[in-house]
């Protein structure tokens, strides 16, 4: 399945959150997969930040990696820095962009 949100940058937090996306803990990276997801990209526009993942399950990935130590450490830093987090609750999991538009086959 493919999921796309949406998270927004606090102002002045742009370098801050590409430095610390230069060096997502190996741990995290690892859970991330392991969680059923096969690939997760963020675009940046401005302060906007637009997710697109692919994965099994999206409630099962928001699930593996709630309570996981290394994604609480890794959300708290992620907090100081977005004014629109990402949201790791079980209604996180139906809170992802509707699709407007698709190319037909």
């Amino acid at each position: 399945m493919r999921v796309a949100l949406h998270t927004r940058l606090k102002p002045g937090r742009e370098s801050e959150y590409e430095q610390a996306h230069r060096q997502v803990p190996a741990e995290l990276v690892e859970a991330i997969k392991k969680g059923g997801a096969h690939e997760w990209t963020i675009w940046r526009s401005g302060q906007d930040l637009f997710h697109v993942i692919e994965c099994d399950d999206y409630e099962a990935l928001l699930s593996s990696l709630a309570d996981l130590p290394v994604n609480i450490a890794w959300q708290a830093r992620m907090t100081e820095m977005l004014e629109v987090t990402h949201d790791y609750s079980q209604e996180g999991a139906g809170k992802g962009l509707p699709v407007a538009w698709k190319l037909p086959s």
